[in-house]
């Protein structure tokens, strides 16, 4: 018996981005292990990577190409062998692309995270082919946008120091249920004396473990932040110092921070007025006494109309009371932006000939499937090609994007490991490796490591690579460019080449031995300003801002769903209702592992024990959720979790794993945020009521 042990990667959406440690026997992968050596991982895996052998193998796997043989959405398959497929889809993508390739479109998104298997390989080929491009932005443009603004770049406190602050503010997240190497640091900090406290409409499994829970509504972050902001000035807890050294636009923020009183802030946001002045005083007031604080923020804050500039408003703070200047002060949004990736080498758009496609955005797909061609638009979409992506379960406003899969006339692939929720859909489905049959390179979003991926055992069945799925499409659309002839390994080694960012010292070959190499950054990145702005400091009034068309300075965007935007739509659905993931599940990923589905169990939907009161709805009972968009059933949860006038349906179920085959993103909407052009999954008006038996 040979038995091996192979270093691995986390591909998954996820900040923890983890160290893994694959064995192996007789070419059969038996244990899955979190790398004990690795800083973040620490040898513990969460839950859901804990079973992705159980993935791997499960009976469910495809591991033939399939043709579809129903009704789109039955799900109903035949197998077939990869050059029927292949010659198939060449067959049907060749006349479109002859009459306009902007009629093909790809949809991807994190499906795996991995620089080689997510972008690289797939995007030479739809470069080449001169397809519409895809604005991927559902999860994080709109914070990213803010942050940036602010700070120059997506780059933040190491996650490594966190353990050494005074005061930690988590902000929009719940992390033991999605950054579970953070919270074992923010615990380690608790045990050390810090203080926690959670800012979050929903008192989630993070904010029952903190010290205080803030439950503000869905979409007021960007208020409570200037009524921070009030707070701190008005009582003079700012380092003046690094505000006149490291930033820009201070007076100007002052005379926007003095309209937002405590009392105006409270009621904006629904909290007490103390609850905004005690935050304000602890907050300055630890940063005062020398101490670090620290903001971990996180994507829920930006699911929102004005979800790029409450990020902004949140990260003004750090530099007002020079957090900044400790190695475990400051905010963490991601540190993806530390990163020298060079995507120009992995993807290549220099292989696009002619003018600049159109760019479809991704959040909009359940409309833009059911447009016809038009000179605003450009031409109908006629083929989909689906890859690391579950867009019918996960795109807001399901029931559009579920008739827009449902055009005969649509033609669809999708590279899959499972029969989804989308893969139903397609013409042809492609069978894909799983992390531990590829090879791939990682950056993080929450650490500081390039991380590699060896493959521990070979495909099952005839599964292959997205690489090699696109090599082969490639081919058969008769392209002869050398950038398809490039292996995997070949490609990584260009992933952190990018001579035109920070230097850091990278050789795959010794990533793949070792498994993961830390970043070359300061312990404390902006200790001394050095902010990558336009400025080189923290930008209070940002020019650029103005220049694109926004406010230079913080300020509140209100929900497009709310009373104070649309009272009527208030008044006739009266309960905000956000969707955050469920512990057991990944996005829409791990929804088909047995073991997690039967930890989760059902739909739930969380509701406030005055709010089901009113409807007479009791714990237990089964409750259909609805607005103008579409309905969906859950099993109530009447709990205090969920604050009065908010609802919480944790998500992403698989549609086909429901009673009613509907998941939550039946209610969501196809509205883009104030900034970066990205979802507002949290800025959902509803209305419950009980099904009766």
């Amino acid at each position: 018996m040979t038995k091996t042990l192979v270093r691995a990667t986390c591909p998954h959406d996820c900040p923890d981005t983890c160290a893994i440690h694959v064995t192996v026997e007789n070419g059969v992968a038996t244990e899955i292990k979190g790398d004990p050596d690795h800083p973040t991982t620490a040898g513990v895996l969460c839950t859901k990577v804990s079973r992705y052998i159980d993935r791997t193998y499960h009976p469910d796997r495809i591991l033939t190409p399939l043709r579809r043989v129903g009704k789109k959405g039955e799900g109903r398959f035949e197998p077939i062998s990869w050059d029927q497929a292949l010659d198939e889809i060449a067959a049907r993508l060749k006349p479109i692309a002859a009459r306009d390739p902007q009629a093909i479109l790809p949809y991807s998104y994190c499906g795996t995270m991995g620089l080689v298997q997510g972008e690289a390989m797939a995007m030479r080929f739809f470069h080449k082919l001169g397809a519409s491009f895809l604005d991927r932005t559902v999860c994080a443009t709109a914070g990213f946008t803010g942050y940036k603004y602010t700070i120059g770049g997506s780059i933040g406190t190491d996650i490594e120091q966190f353990q050494d602050a005074k005061l930690i503010v988590i902000w929009g997240g719940n992390p033991i249920a999605s950054n579970l190497h953070f919270w074992m640091r923010v615990q380690e900090a608790k045990r050390r004396g810090a203080k926690l406290i959670a800012i979050d409409p929903y008192r989630s499994l993070t904010a029952e473990k903190c010290h205080q829970h803030i439950a503000l509504m869905p979409g007021t972050d960007a208020a409570l932040a200037l009524g921070l902001m009030h707070v701190l000035i008005e009582e003079d807890l700012l380092d003046h110092d690094y505000i006149a050294q490291h930033t820009v636009g201070f007076e100007q923020l002052k005379e926007r921070a003095a309209e937002w009183t405590p009392e105006r802030t409270a009621e904006t946001c629904g909290i007490s007025v103390e609850e905004v002045v005690n935050l304000a005083r602890e907050y300055g007031g630890t940063a005062m006494r020398g101490e670090p604080v620290a903001i971990r923020l996180n994507y829920g804050v930006q699911r929102v109309r004005g979800g790029g500039m409450a990020v902004r408003n949140i990260t003004c703070l750090p530099a007002l009371v020079g957090a900044w200047r400790h190695a475990a002060g400051g905010a963490q949004l991601s540190t993806s932006g530390s990163f020298p990736a060079n995507r120009a080498a992995l993807q290549r758009p220099d292989l696009l000939r002619g003018p600049r496609p159109r760019t479809i955005n991704m959040n909009t797909i359940g409309d833009d499937l059911l447009r016809d061609s038009a000179p605003d638009f450009g031409p109908k979409i006629e083929a989909v090609i689906v890859y690391n992506a579950n867009p019918v379960a996960i795109a807001p406003d399901s029931a559009k994007v579920q008739r827009g899969f449902e055009r005969e006339d649509l033609f669809t692939v999708v590279l899959e490991h499972f029969l989804t929720d989308s893969a139903d859909y397609a013409d042809i489905v492609l069978p894909a490796t799983t992390q531990l049959e590829h090879v791939d390179a990682h950056l993080a979003y929450g650490h500081l490591y390039m991380m590699a991926n060896n493959a521990a055992i070979a495909p099952l069945g005839e599964s292959k690579p997205n690489t090699e799925i696109f090599r082969l499409l490639a081919s058969r659309m008769g392209f002869t460019d050398a950038a398809f002839r490039e292996s995997d390994d070949e490609m990584a080694a260009t992933a952190f080449n990018n001579k035109d960012a920070r230097a850091v010292h990278f050789d795959w070959e010794s990533l793949k031995r070792i498994g993961w190499s830390k970043l070359n950054m300061p312990a404390a990145p902006f200790a001394d300003g050095g902010f990558p702005t336009p400025s080189g400091k923290c930008e209070f009034y940002s020019s650029s801002m103005l220049a694109d068309g926004l406010d230079p300075l913080p300020t509140y965007i209100p929900n497009y769903e709310s009373v104070a935007s649309n009272p009527e739509l208030a008044a006739k659905y009266p309960l905000a209702m956000i969707s955050p993931p469920a512990r057991n599940f990944l996005n829409s990923t791990f929804v088909n592992v047995q073991s997690l589905r039967a930890t989760e169990g059902e739909p739930h939907l969380d509701i406030h024990p005055d709010d089901a009161a009113v409807r007479r709805i009791a714990d237990h009972d089964m409750v259909r959720i609805f607005n103008d968009r579409g309905s969906f059933v859950a099993r109530a949860r009447v709990t205090p979790k969920a604050r009065a006038g908010l609802v919480v349906g944790l998500s992403i179920w698989w549609k086909k794993l429901a009673s009613d085959g509907k998941n939550a993103n039946e209610v969501t909407s196809q509205r883009l945020t104030d900034m970066g052009r990205a979802p507002t999954f949290y800025d959902t008006l509803v209305q419950v009521e009980k099904v009766e038996p």
